[in-house]
């Protein structure tokens, strides 16, 4: 009887263990509904947050890459893919406290975060003050950070989101064809994100652009105790003089002649470049 009862004590913590990721079915944040991905183990965690009117399956060469050595959480941010959209507030603020719901909600440790385009700023808000993050990956993105806009970006700005308003399709589209995807982005890639663009909730991605734009990131970057890596495409280099100008610690690393999405591009080289950023983190915390 003692032997039955150690037997089904072990077969049931066998089945807790193996069922550790599983036991939270459901996250939000405020009541807005978070759609994720929670595969892998280890001491680690590698949080993916997608960019601009995309989706957490643009991360899934890297969680089949990762999840064998790290625990790998993808999600959708709200108004994008299939998490909520019962909100108003789409700023970089908002974005941030997602985030930090997804670390908390999960009880996630040690966790690098990893933000593609406007999901840069978005993990740098959900970085500051959060002793669970050591670590915080930018993709293609803080190219000119530390720069000061002037009267006529500011102007640009503020036509391009009327424009929006107006007719987001013709005005996003070309954005997408002339400044995100370069020679060598395959047709396949672009035929993928051009779909998504063109079925975003328009509303959603335009008031999230508008809204994102009053981040301060330099401020930011200061309050920042950890060193800000970047992976970005060669075909538009980034222009490091503010950060080097304000005393940022950053690493700058290249992937060559991808457009603004390395990560399903050339996903043998972007996760050959991130493994080798892990490991600088991993070293910079020990």
């Amino acid at each position: 009887m003692k032997q039955l009862a150690c037997v089904s004590l072990f077969l049931i913590l066998l089945l807790m263990f193996s069922c550790k990721h599983a036991a939270i079915t459901e996250i939000n944040d405020q009541g807005v509904n978070i759609s994720y991905t929670d595969t892998g183990s280890g001491d680690t965690t590698l949080l993916f947050v997608h960019g601009w009117c995309i989706n957490k399956g643009y991360w899934s060469n890297q969680v089949a890459y990762f999840n064998k050595k790290y625990r790998v959480i993808t999600f959708d941010m709200p108004g994008f893919g299939a998490s909520g959209k019962n909100r108003t507030d789409w700023s970089t603020k908002a974005y941030g406290r997602d985030v930090d719901s997804v670390i908390s909600q999960l009880k996630l440790k040690n966790v690098i975060l990893i933000g593609h385009s406007m999901a840069g700023d978005i993990v740098l808000q959900a970085a500051i003050n959060n002793p669970k993050v050591i670590g915080l990956v930018g993709i293609d993105n803080f190219k000119s950070a530390g720069h000061i806009e002037n009267a006529a970006s500011k102007k640009d700005f503020a036509d391009a989101i009327v424009a929006l308003k107006h007719n987001f399709k013709s005005v996003a589209v070309p954005y997408f064809k002339q400044d995100l995807f370069s020679k060598t982005t395959s047709k396949a890639v672009q035929a993928r994100v051009l779909n998504d663009v063109i079925h975003a909730d328009t509303t959603i991605a335009t008031a999230s652009m508008e809204q994102g734009n009053d981040f301060d990131e330099l401020a930011k970057l200061h309050q920042l105790k950890i060193k800000l890596y970047l992976i970005n495409s060669d075909v538009h280099p980034a222009d490091t003089t503010g950060l080097i100008r304000n005393k940022i610690p950053y690493q700058l690393l290249y992937i060559h002649g991808t457009g603004h999405f390395p990560m399903i591009e050339a996903p043998a080289e972007f996760n050959l470049l991130l493994e080798k950023v892990i490991q600088n983190i991993k070293n910079d915390k020990y």
